[in-house]
């Protein structure tokens, strides 16, 4: 393979598998970043696209959660840096992100969700190289934070410090929290690290449940009356039986349904008398990955731990196969050199 060029695997269609194919390393111009991918991992809108549950452009290089190195830049950033950055960027001028909506922005970009073109083919974490346009939000990895970490800070972690971030404040509060995948996972430990008075996780899987356990969940399975309900799941079910655990001026937020399923019936009549608010999260603000890096920096919980498969980039088929059948909470991807 020439110098000058790189792979990256490619999406092309649902139930397909994914290409590995050589792109030319681009050049940088003015504002922009080219990152080395050093980890990525394969999250569950990851799975849901490659599967067909989730619609995504393509041919398309998925993968957001991703952390490098920089090998050039035209930023203040240095060259030699390990960062991660921003899974969407945003324009920072329009009516949304005016209003604070920079996850809705009017031209929002997201890596791994972009279709690739003739001129651009490095646009997510499955690949050897990532090119940051201008004005994205890059952030220095703090040295104690392993490359897996660093990733799943990029999606999971910043997810959760949103949901968190509007369901404030979490000090001495009852949090439930629904779906002990990754993301919930995140939220168990996050809230204890904010001073929840108690943190309960419900989860269908006996495994997962107890697993909560480990990342500050009660041992107390059974959740009394809440502040905070916050659903990770996406299921209508869960959704639905998710509001009785509210008390009187409690807070939903719904940030587990990403993908189509029935719509979820809620008693209008509770919302109105007990003066509960719902609100949905999608994506993340810039702060709120910050944030996710304080965190991940500070925690002594083991989230390296919940990554249980790390493949090369040409075995990145046996990955995805892995993650879909053995469904453990992450699993990492090393384009360039597997530890």
């Amino acid at each position: 393979m020439p110098v000058d060029t790189a792979l990256a695997a490619v999406f092309r269609a649902p139930g397909q598998p994914l290409t590995i194919d050589a792109f030319p390393i681009p050049q940088i111009e003015q504002g922009e970043t080219l990152v080395r991918i050093r980890c990525a991992t394969i999250c569950g809108s990851d799975l849901h696209t490659h599967t067909g549950r989730r619609n995504s452009p393509s041919p398309s290089v998925l993968g957001h959660e991703m952390v490098g190195d920089i090998v050039a830049t035209n930023t203040s950033h240095k060259v030699g840096d390990r960062v991660t950055w921003s899974m969407v960027w945003s324009c920072g001028t329009c009516d949304n992100c005016l209003r604070g909506l920079h996850s809705k922005c009017d031209r929002l970009y997201k890596f791994g969700h972009a279709a690739i073109t003739p001129t651009s083919h490095f646009t997510g974490g499955f690949a050897q190289y990532c090119l940051l346009p201008a004005g994205t939000e890059i952030f220095k990895i703090p040295a104690n934070i392993p490359d897996p970490v660093a990733s799943i800070a990029n999606c999971a972690t910043a997810t959760v410090a949103a949901t968190l971030r509007k369901a404030a404040p979490i000090k001495d509060q009852n949090i439930v929290i629904l779906g002990a995948g990754m993301l919930g996972l995140n939220a168990c430990a996050m809230a204890n690290h904010q001073g929840a008075k108690e943190v309960f996780a419900i989860d269908t899987d006996s495994q997962r449940q107890a697993l909560a356990t480990q990342f500050g969940a009660s041992l107390n399975p059974q959740p009394t009356s809440a502040q905070v309900v916050l659903d990770f799941t996406g299921n209508p079910d869960a959704m639905e039986q998710g509001l009785s655990y509210l008390r009187t001026g409690g807070i939903f937020i719904l940030a587990g349904a990403v993908f189509p399923s029935r719509p979820i019936q809620l008693p209008a009549e509770q919302i109105v008398r007990k003066c509960l608010r719902i609100e949905g999260v999608h994506n993340y603000s810039p702060t709120d990955l910050a944030a996710a890096l304080d965190f991940l920096a500070t925690t002594t919980y083991n989230f390296e731990s919940l990554v249980v498969g790390h493949y090369s980039l040409n075995e990145i088929n046996e990955a995805f196969a892995f993650a879909q059948s053995n469904k453990p909470p992450r699993v990492a991807i090393y384009p360039n050199e597997k530890p």
